[in-house]
């Protein structure tokens, strides 16, 4: 395939986490196993098969390949896309899309359709899409994707196989639905929302900002930017469940070497070994 765009990726626990984050400059994200992805800062040509995509905000690094991403897929004979956006994006990304068709003078076929936190998405039987409240500079939010099987309730459990069928042909429900958080997206947002909906410390694996790492970076002025300090992990360090941890969209001023030194000095131990750095 035609490399068009920087990727990284890491296989953990069945699934492929693909992408690349930087603050300011664009984040883009695949899970292949599970046929979505998460914001379009731009668009590796690689992902253009990918129908499904959560949008966190509009900041022009989460959104910008939007109205490119929609036009590939028209040209390739695609089927239009549904891209998942905030409720009050979704009237101007519409205008953009609108715009961009009579520039390029080519359709752009597609289904913005609008979230709010507390909504639930169906992507499939056994998958399901939580939205969650962020807290950014403009309207922003997370996302979790859970994994949806349903168990025997225990009062049927010593129940035989003809027992259980009876009961299921009288119209009983015997069982329980159960949800399993495999994978949380944070977006760009301050830590506090994590506190606010513990589930992002809980699912398999975290994708979060961690947009700044320097000591003498001031924490309040970054939090005011709707962002992430590696002080703001440090000091909730004992909050995450997670099995993997990925940091990212860190910001341009620092290399990749001065990341990885100011973090091992705060974190040695890198979370019990569960945090990676997407560099």
């Amino acid at each position: 395939m035609l490399d068009n765009a920087p990727l990284r990726k890491l296989e953990f626990n069945g699934l492929t986490i693909e992408g690349y984050s930087r603050a300011a400059v664009q984040t883009y994200w695949r899970i292949p196993e599970m046929k979505l992805g998460f914001d379009l800062g731009l668009q590796p040509w690689d992902f253009m098969g990918t129908a499904t995509w959560f949008i966190s905000h509009t900041h022009l690094d989460h959104i910008a390949a939007l109205p490119v991403y929609v036009s590939r897929r028209r040209l390739m004979k695609m089927p239009p896309p549904t891209i998942y956006l905030p409720e009050i994006a979704v009237g101007p990304a519409l205008q953009v899309l609108k715009a961009f068709s009579r520039l390029d003078r080519g359709k752009m076929p597609c289904t913005l359709e609008p979230v709010v936190p507390g909504q639930e998405i169906e992507l499939s039987r056994e998958l399901v899409v939580k939205v969650l409240p962020t807290k950014h500079t403009i309207p922003s939010v997370g996302y979790i994707v859970s994994q949806r099987r349903r168990k025997l309730k225990a009062e049927y459990q010593n129940l035989k196989g003809d027992e259980i069928r009876d009961l299921r042909q009288s119209g009983t429900d015997v069982t329980d639905e159960h949800r399993h958080p495999l994978l949380a997206y944070l977006g760009d947002s301050r830590a506090e929302a994590m506190d606010q909906s513990p589930e992002f410390y809980e699912a398999d694996i975290l994708i979060m900002e961690m947009t700044f790492v320097a000591p003498d970076h001031r924490k309040e002025k970054i939090h005011k930017m709707g962002h992430i300090h590696l002080d703001d992990v440090v000091a909730r360090r004992d909050k995450f469940k997670n099995q993997k941890i990925i940091a990212s969209h860190f910001s341009t001023r620092y290399t990749g070497h001065q990341i990885y030194e100011h973090v091992k000095a705060k974190l040695p131990d890198m979370l019990d070994g569960r945090l990676h750095l997407w560099l």
